[in-house]
Formats: structure tokens, sequence, C-alpha cells
């Protein structure tokens, strides 16, 4: 798959998550597959005022490449500007944020709201893609609510603005993360424009992934909360779309050896305090679905060092593994009784 002047190794993205994917996660997304990681959203105003943490959030690990900068704002001058410091730092895409549909974003105009002001986004674009040589994409919604669907309108615009491709989530900004994502939107998308096109909106599984293939025409996929304690996804659609359709389900070793080695590149990257704090919820995610998950969240959310972290992780790796084993004794000699 090719955005711009940018060839990706696979055609599956990692959708920008705030709070979830900063360098680290992205890092070990791009190791299981991915062929494009996008940052958490950045501030537009934070990059021209200079505000250290914002400058912070344009780190990009070598190992990670090609990698998107994704930026919110609603001031096509300012937009601009950001661009071009973006590009000098080194993104070798930059993207632009009509999605996100928190209140404290679409009530300053930016994020999902820019939906609902197609000539104002235009502009935002066109500025963007003027202001540098690096590709520029953007990540929108289907329209505002359901009476206001205008996804291929605003994909017509993104495309006549020089934007490179767009990443389409399946869901207005009324419906936030809830309901059924609507891929006839993301069809409607591809047939009207002639960039690629990435799907987004429930991909929990290769199968899934491989359907929104068939069922949009669509470019590529963008796993977003997919993803979330799940970054063997990529593995799963990458091994699904070269012909092995077999379910990847990470082992509870790979589980917990994951755990300590992203808190380990946390810490690396923003020190053990916050590190940790962060790590919390990651944990979470990476244990959902596993047995004893609800009684270790609440240990989880106590820790505080590393040493904590790592001494909990391997008490619950013995204890979840001693259930394991015991429920696959059961079945196996329960077999004939359970078909």
């Amino acid at each position: 798959m090719q955005i711009g002047n940018i060839r990706l190794g696979a055609p599956v993205a990692l959708a920008p998550m705030a709070g979830i994917t900063d360098m680290p996660f992205r890092v070990i997304c791009k190791e299981l597959g991915c062929g494009l990681v996008v940052s958490e959203m950045v501030s537009a105003k934070g990059l021209l005022y200079k505000n250290v943490k914002t400058f912070d959030m344009l780190r990009i690990a070598p190992e990670e490449r090609p990698a998107a900068i994704q930026l919110f704002g609603s001031v096509p001058q300012e937009l601009a500007r950001a661009a071009k410091i973006v590009e000098a730092d080194g993104a070798d895409i930059v993207d632009f944020n009509m999605g996100c549909p928190v209140p404290k974003i679409v009530n300053n105009g930016e994020g999902s709201a820019l939906m609902k002001n197609p000539q104002l986004a235009y502009e935002i674009l066109a500025r963007m893609a003027d202001a540098v040589k690096i590709p520029v994409t953007v990540k929108i919604r289907t329209g505002w609510d359901a009476d206001h669907i205008n996804a291929p309108e605003i994909a017509q615009l993104a495309e006549k603005a020089g934007v490179a491709a767009i990443a389409v989530h399946g869901r207005t900004r009324e419906q936030f993360y809830n309901g059924k994502a609507d891929w006839g939107v993301i069809k409607a998308v591809k047939d009207a424009v002639k960039i690629p096109v990435f799907g987004n909106g429930d991909i929990l599984s290769a199968e899934d992934g491989l359907r929104m293939f068939e069922e949009t025409g669509c470019d590529g996929l963008m796993i977003g909360r997919g993803a979330d304690g799940n970054p063997w996804i990529f593995k799963e659609i990458i091994s699904a779309l070269n012909g092995d359709a077999q379910r990847f389900e990470p082992s509870l070793d790979e589980r917990m050896d994951m755990i300590v080695r992203h808190l380990k590149m946390l810490i690396a990257f923003k020190g053990e305090v916050i590190a940790v704090k962060e790590m919390r919820r990651h944990a979470v995610a990476y244990l959902k679905g596993m047995p004893m998950a609800a009684e270790y969240r609440r240990r989880i959310n106590a820790l505080n060092t590393f040493d904590e972290f790592k001494l909990l992780a391997e008490e619950y790796r013995a204890e979840a593994g001693k259930f394991l084993a015991a429920k696959k004794q059961f079945l196996e000699a329960n077999a004939e009784i359970c078909k």
C-alpha cells in the first residue's frame, strides 16, 4: 500500500488513541506486523506555544517507521505552521484529526465538530498540504449524527485539498464509540475518491478485517480498540491476508512477558512514576478475558513501582497457569460430554 511517497509493509494501521498510542506501544505494534502507526493527537497550539510536553509527543523511534503524527486544531494558519514543525521534526506523515468526539475538543470547534463545517475542513487540509512535502492524511467519522452523514463529501474535499489518504471511522460523533459501525458509509467513501481509504470500526479479529476489505473495498484497515491490550491482532490479520485463517491467541506467558516488557519500555520513555501509573490500564487491557482478571484488576491499580508490578505479574502467571492447566485437563477428560 502506498501513501504519497511512503510505502507500507502491510495495509494495516494502528489508529491514534489518546493515552495509548505513545512510542512504546507503537513500537510493539510495529514489531507484530502493523504497517503504519499513528501518534496520540497532538495540539497544534501546543506546538506553536512551544509546550515541552507537546513536543515530547513528536518523538519517533527508528524501529516504528513509517510513523504519522496526528494534529488537532481548527485554525488553518496554525495547522499549516504546526504541520511544518512535525515535518521538520522527522515525521513520515502528518495526519489531521476530524474524528475525536470528546466534548472539550468538540466544544472548541475541533475534532469531529469539523464534520459540520466542510469548508473550514477543506481550508485546513489545503493549507497543511501546501505547507509540507510529506503526505498529509485525515481521519474522519461518518458524520455528525444519523441525520447528517457527509463522509463522502468530506472525503472528496480532502482529496481536492491534496490529502494523500483518508481513514473513516464508521460511527457518527453522536455515537461516540457505541452502537455498530456503519461500514456502508466507508464503502461510499471508497467509491467517492481515488486516494487510499482506511476502514476503521469494529475490527476485533482477522475475520472482521477480511470482512471489512470484502464489504467496503477499502485499501487498508485501521485498528483502534481492537489493538488495545491485543497488539497481536496485527500478526493475526497479516497471517489471514497471507492465507492462514487460524485465530491467533497469545499464550499466558506471552501476555505476561509483554506486560513486563511494555512497562520497561514506558519507564525508559517516561520514568518509573509516570510509567507505572500508565501501565496499570495497559495491564488490565492485556488481561481482559483471562481468568481472575477482575480480582487482579484491583491489585494492579494499587501498584506503584516496577518491582511491585513484576512480582504481581509472576504471581498471576503462576495462579492463572494452574487455572488454565486444570481447565484444559477437565476439557480433555470430558471431551465426549462437552461435544
